[in-house]
């Protein structure tokens, strides 16, 4: 399957040499599940790259709806847009798994591209590659079911967070709520809880200890 997950924390990735020698310097930061890295509107200070655990990115409705664009794992670069463009944070970025990350100012990301400004070529790879899961979540919520949504996010936290339990089945190793669910598949919180109850019924998906087990991918992916 093409995941659009496994995709960024791909693309979302300098080569390690020029990661490397971007955030040689940098200043580490923690945050806690549920913790805030920046907000939509803030200034762009700097940029960070993920070295443990997994963020959202989340942009807001002006009625308080929340839709996540995507989920980043380690190794990716976060916050780069505003050092390109000089402009405020255009999404919002929050742990929900405890994070470490390290932090390089504007004035240092500005110091090292003028000794290696390759690393802009890089940088507009991984925007592109970030336009491109913009177009497909765009397409996803403009031409596919609920259903159909609700299954393609379902698939696309099994290939970011899943591991194989040996019966075919893949276990999502981190608890997701079924608002998390509806922000991440662009669905309303109640069609998720209706849809899920169907696929529990029939053992397509299941949950345990709080994970959610998906059964019957073939199922999900003809979805």
């Amino acid at each position: 399957m093409n995941s659009s997950f496994k995709n960024s924390t791909v693309l979302h990735r300098l080569p390690s040499a020029l990661s490397a020698q971007l955030f040689r310097s940098a200043a580490p930061r923690r945050l806690q599940s549920g913790e805030v890295l920046f907000v939509t509107g803030e200034p762009g200070d700097g940029c960070y790259r993920l070295e443990q655990g997994l963020l959202k990115v989340v942009i807001t409705s002006p009625e308080g709806e929340e839709r996540i664009l995507s989920m980043l794992g380690p190794g990716t670069i976060v916050g780069e847009l505003s050092m390109i463009d000089g402009l405020p944070r255009s999404s919002s970025i929050f742990a929900i798994r405890d994070c470490t990350l390290s932090f390089i100012s504007r004035e240092e990301f500005a110091e090292c591209t003028k000794q290696h400004p390759e690393i802009y070529g890089y940088l507009t790879n991984v925007l592109a590659g970030r336009l491109r899961e913009t177009d497909a979540a765009v397409a996803a919520a403009s031409f596919l079911t609920v259903k159909e949504r609700l299954a393609r996010a379902l698939l696309e936290l099994g290939e970011l967070l899943g591991e194989a339990d040996g019966a075919g089945r893949v276990v999502i190793r981190h608890k997701i709520s079924q608002s998390d669910l509806a922000a991440l598949a662009g669905v309303a919180r109640e069609n998720v809880s209706r849809v899920m109850s169907d696929w529990k019924r029939r053992k397509v998906v299941t949950q345990s200890g709080g994970y959610y087990c998906l059964h019957a991918r073939e199922t999900l992916k003809r979805s």
